[in-house]
């Protein structure tokens, strides 16, 4: 719950954070009086502000305190690992002050405030039901109207010669270069293959339509499920395609083992971004240690993985071949692929060198 005063009176309600973010202990109530420079000053000293105002204006705040966020000189260091994590930092700090701006959220869903969107539906996708009056930060707020949006027109996948639907909370298919590498790989085997954290599906879905018989793709994560169900269905290959709830592996052997694990061994400071960060390497060391006792003889294991942590000094390749070996594998080919998404023009990123240098990689591994 969050709790606050208002009109001398102490008030409450049901506090939502997708990523996590306790209530905010200070509560002012704000209107379209309060200043820019004013609300910055209170965002960055940690008090909230429960708006009362017009929606519009709020929005308009919010872009007015990004403003003044960027504009705040980042620390730099040249030691490409320091450079993430101060990056990192600046980030979450970021994220802290913008999520200052509250708006109510009513029994059903409404915004109880001048010119406010109708979001009823993407909370509803998010949050299920309402259970009471809530409050929400904006910023996280137009999150759940982007994600629906999303959700609503998708992400063309050319490869499937379709689109695959995100759902809030699970990551979206936007890194085409992987997909190029498992479209072009030859196939061990069309008689079965597993999927191994399957997010939107995109991947199970992509070895269905080069004609695997049979794929069973596994996620732990509830969202990622009911979104890789909803895709396959839309996909036509939810007769092909069982999708289990399963850490890492399903029960049996394959003949062909695929898994895109997060790129990045770093914390993760929401739940989206369990796609891109994997604290200590743990899913891509328990994906490579599993791996040889799921392989049917002659079975081959597809690890999709970009080096970008190589380059952020946060993994070596050292590394990475002596978790292979220790896994009693063996590399039997690497495909290899640049990625051609915006950030990599983008030079006043402060990851552009590594982000510049980045490849993407597609792993084939057999028992050695």
């Amino acid at each position: 719950m969050i709790i606050w005063n208002e009109a001398g009176k102490p008030c409450k309600a049901i506090w939502r954070s997708e990523s996590g973010l306790p209530a905010p202990k200070k509560v002012l109530i704000a209107d379209d009086t309060l200043k820019a420079d004013v609300a910055y000053r209170l965002a960055c000293e940690g008090t909230a502000l429960l708006w009362r105002g017009d929606f519009q204006n709020a929005r308009q705040l919010l872009i007015a305190l990004s403003r003044r966020v960027d504009r705040k000189p980042s620390k730099t260091s040249a030691v490409a690992s320091e450079a993430f994590n101060l990056h990192r930092q600046a980030q979450g700090q970021r994220a802290r002050v913008l999520a200052m701006i509250l708006i109510p959220l009513s029994t059903d869903y409404s915004i109880p405030l001048g010119r406010a969107p109708e979001v009823a539906l993407a909370c509803h996708e998010v949050y299920g039901k309402a259970g009471g009056a809530s409050v929400v930060s904006l910023r996280e707020l137009l999150g759940l109207v982007g994600a629906h949006e999303w959700r609503k027109k998708g992400v063309e996948i050319p490869v499937l010669e379709n689109r695959i639907y995100p759902h809030y909370g699970v990551f979206s298919p936007v890194r085409g270069e992987y997909l190029t590498l498992v479209n072009n790989a030859p196939l061990p085997s069309t008689e079965l293959a597993f999927d191994i954290g399957t997010g939107t599906g995109v991947l199970a879905g992509l070895l269905a339509h080069r004609g695997v018989q049979r794929v069973i793709a596994t996620d732990q994560d509830v969202r990622a499920l009911r979104c890789a169900k909803d895709n396959l269905v839309n996909l036509g290959f939810d007769a092909q395609v069982d999708v289990v709830h399963a850490d890492l592996f399903p029960h049996g052997r394959a003949p062909l083992i695929v898994c895109n694990p997060p790129w990045i061994p770093a914390r993760p400071s929401a739940a989206v971004e369990f796609a891109i960060y994997d604290p200590a390497s743990q899913m891509l060391r328990g994906f490579l240690a599993g791996l040889n006792e799921h392989l049917t003889e002659g079975g081959e294991g597809w690890l999709i993985l970009s080096d970008i942590a190589e380059h952020l000094g946060l993994r070596t390749r050292d590394e990475l071949l002596q978790w292979i070996h220790a896994a009693g594998l063996r590399v039997i080919d690497k495909a290899d692929i640049k990625p051609h998404h915006p950030k990599v023009a983008d030079t006043s990123d402060p990851l552009h060198a590594a982000r510049k240098a980045e490849t993407t990689s597609l792993w084939r591994l057999a028992a050695s």
